[in-house]
């Protein structure tokens, strides 16, 4: 489970609606069950109403554990080749529980074999459930999304990492992985501010029966439990809706929360673990990788996301947010921050909760502050006092004054924590 030190409050997804697809085993059954755990309320929507020859689990099954972790659960036998079938599930979620929050895009097939040696219902197969099923489920679900006060869409699914060598020996299944990939990249801009849309993806292999499979006898020794991922996806969907347009990597989003014990993850710990599909060391530490026609596209990691100072004061201000805090400022701080950790940041003060971040705030700014990174690190560690910073031409504000002065009052609380 995640550390202590997690800014996540206590059942942070109580009373929220996760609609997961292939839910009744492995990695999206343990979405479930995570979520469950703070009471959330699943829709398992999976194939498999009756028990599987080879595969354990069926979506009754799934329901049961679902129910006894403490959630709510809702069985809707979902073949997402079927768009009717998606429909349906969808509306008697809503009917059940009142809307959908979360969508977790999980359900996928799999054939690691060369062009010539894949038959084309498997083609079909691939294309349907992973590219097709992921884009009509998303649709599905979007309308009733963005009713959400955090919506969220998930895809499990890797950065897109262009080597030719991920696309020789299984050229149709990296084309429809990545296809779940391209919806990311398409919906994260298509719905910015209204829908958080992300990726995630393991650095290792995972156990799952499907691995079971694909590496027969003995390949569990070299993976990690679907844990690791429940508990990454837990991260990214209790973050705010403005985490958008990323591809995150199970390991190195958990490192930056403060997990340091990577072993409870392991099915045998202390044996080497094999490293995932798609993932080699570009992909694991640069942001950006060049289109085939020379266009940049995003493939933020975890790892890209801004760090350092800058990113460690935000991460502060989060944990330290209080309803008092939002209460009594009532306004929402956007930083244009120049220099290393720089970009856009934001502090919301007016809504639900508060929140803190990377990126343009959820709602419109009433404050805009220009300044350094380091200038912003001093001033929020009490080496420079704002006054000072305006008035010497360090500090730029542009907005309500009176919010600005505010804030500069909940600094001075804030001081002892940075």
């Amino acid at each position: 489970s995640l550390p202590s030190t997690c800014p996540f409050t206590f059942r942070k997804l109580a009373g929220c609606t996760l609609f997961i697809t292939g839910a009744s085993r492995g990695i999206g059954k343990a979405i479930a069950l995570k979520a469950a755990k703070d009471g959330a309320n699943i829709v398992i929507a999976a194939k498999t109403a009756e028990p599987h020859p080879t595969l354990p689990g069926t979506i009754y099954t799934a329901a049961e554990e679902i129910e006894a972790a403490g959630g709510k659960a809702l069985p809707c036998i979902v073949n997402v080749r079927e768009e009717q079938q998606i429909i349906n599930a969808v509306e008697k979620a809503v009917k059940t529980f009142g809307g959908i929050d979360i969508l977790v895009n999980n359900a996928s097939a799999i054939s690691l074999t060369g062009t010539l040696e894949t038959a084309t219902k498997k083609v079909n197969l691939m294309m349907d459930v992973n590219v097709r099923g992921t884009y009509l489920t998303s649709k599905a679900c979007l309308p009733h999304l963005r009713k959400s006060k955090n919506p969220h869409i998930l895809n499990l699914s890797p950065p897109m990492n262009l080597n030719p060598m991920w696309f020789k020996n299984h050229c149709a299944y990296t084309i429809s992985k990545y296809g779940m990939s391209m919806c990311v990249l398409g919906m994260a801009e298509e719905f910015r501010g209204e829908v958080a849309v992300n990726a995630l993806w393991p650095k290792t292999a995972i156990h799952t029966a499907a691995m079971d499979m694909l590496g027969g006898a003995g390949i569990e020794k070299q993976c990690r439990k679907t844990d690791i991922l429940a508990d990454a996806a837990y991260c990214i969907l209790t973050k705010p809706k403005t985490f958008t347009g990323n591809f995150i990597i199970d390991e190195i989003l958990l490192r930056e929360e403060g997990v340091k014990d990577f072993d409870v993850y392991a099915i045998a710990p202390g044996h080497p673990l094999m490293p995932d599909f798609f993932l080699d060391e570009k992909t694991l530490s640069v942001s950006q990788q060049e289109g085939a026609d020379g266009a940049k596209v995003k493939t933020e990691s975890a790892a890209a996301k801004p760090s350092g100072p800058v990113a460690e004061t935000f991460r502060v201000i989060q944990g330290a947010m209080t309803e008092e805090y939002v209460r009594s400022t009532q306004g929402v701080f956007q930083f244009e921050l120049s220099g290393d950790g720089g970009g856009t940041w934001y502090i919301d003060l007016k809504s639900k909760g508060g929140s803190a971040g990377f990126g343009k705030p959820p709602v419109t700014a009433d404050v805009v502050m220009s300044m350094s990174s380091a200038n912003f690190v001093k001033m929020f560690t009490g080496k420079l006092k704002p006054t000072l910073a305006f008035m010497s031409g360090k500090l730029k504000i542009r907005g309500n004054m009176a919010l600005a002065i505010k804030l500069e009052k909940m600094l001075s609380q804030l001081n002892s924590k940075l």
